[in-house]
């Protein structure tokens, strides 16, 4: 594995392995390395010859009320785990190289941001894209793949590459959870071993609008309400939205078919975490 921090050096990487006859595999990440990131480059090297990962802490998708330099680092970890998983070519920008003085240009989402994260954290996907679409330009690769546990993000991504032209196809690797279904998530570390039990919770309702939805039941309100019970039943959760919404527009659904979405989020102590599957009547 080769690690660079220029973009300079990232297009001659990429150019040599496209003149060797390499396809461009990427994942996008920011850092704090669990499993769930790692199969991330798995899926990437299934379609693809040369996998890139960067690494890189965003400040434009935080709001002035999070935390930035709180959240979880660890770049010898994660370095050592990326070359461990064959990523070829490690990205590790500043933020000088991302957003040089005089910036003056964002990706903004229209539709797609006005629910959910983005009704819970303004301006957050204006952040995500700008980055995304930056990295896109500065990788230039024929694949890249996002977690569907940020499914709103893989969604609002996914809307970018068609509205703007972006010659990438967008993949949505499944969500890797832990054997008692917590999604893996880098904010998982700030949970206490109380808090991390708790957390279940959202994994538990997900299950149970399953196999509601298994047994027949297709009213979407019917189904929230039994994902709600059984997120009511632990107090320690706050829950910020419970919703089966569609996979294309994340609009509430009146009925729930094959290919649904159901979304949850809720906090935790100080810690706020998502969820969601994708209903198949399974």
């Amino acid at each position: 594995m080769r690690t660079v921090s220029t973009i300079k050096e990232v297009r001659e990487a990429v150019a040599a392995a496209r003149r060797g006859g390499a396809q461009i595999g990427f994942v996008p990440t920011m850092g704090f390395l669990h499993e769930g990131h790692l199969r991330l480059v798995d899926d990437a090297r299934r379609r693809s010859q040369f996998v890139v990962m960067s690494i890189f802490v965003n400040p434009l998708q935080f709001a002035p009320t999070e935390d930035l330099s709180r959240y979880p680092r660890d770049p010898d970890g994660d370095a050592a785990k990326a070359e461990s998983r064959h990523v070829d070519l490690l990205f590790l920008p500043d933020t000088a190289t991302m957003y040089p003085a005089g910036a003056a240009t964002m990706v903004v989402p229209e539709r797609l941001d006005r629910r959910w994260e983005g009704e819970v954290r303004p301006g957050h996907f204006a952040g995500v894209l700008t980055v995304v679409a930056k990295l896109f330009n500065i990788v230039q690769p024929d694949v890249a793949v996002f977690g569907q546990k940020d499914i709103q993000q893989a969604t609002i991504v996914r809307a970018m590459v068609r509205d703007l032209d972006f010659p990438v196809e967008v993949v949505v690797g499944a969500t890797a959870r832990e054997p008692d279904g917590l999604a893996l998530s880098s904010r998982n570390s700030y949970l206490s071993a109380d808090q991390r039990t708790q957390a279940r919770v959202l994994s538990r309702a997900l299950g149970a609008v399953e196999r509601a939805f298994g047994s027949g039941t297709r009213s979407a309100a019917e189904l929230e309400q039994v994902g709600r019970a059984v997120l009511a039943a632990e107090p320690s959760a706050r829950v910020d939205y419970l919703a089966l919404v569609s996979p294309t527009t994340l609009e509430p659904v009146p009925e729930a078919t094959t290919g649904t979405v159901v979304i949850v989020a809720a906090r935790i102590g100080a810690t706020r975490l998502i969820d969601n599957v994708i209903l198949d009547g399974r």
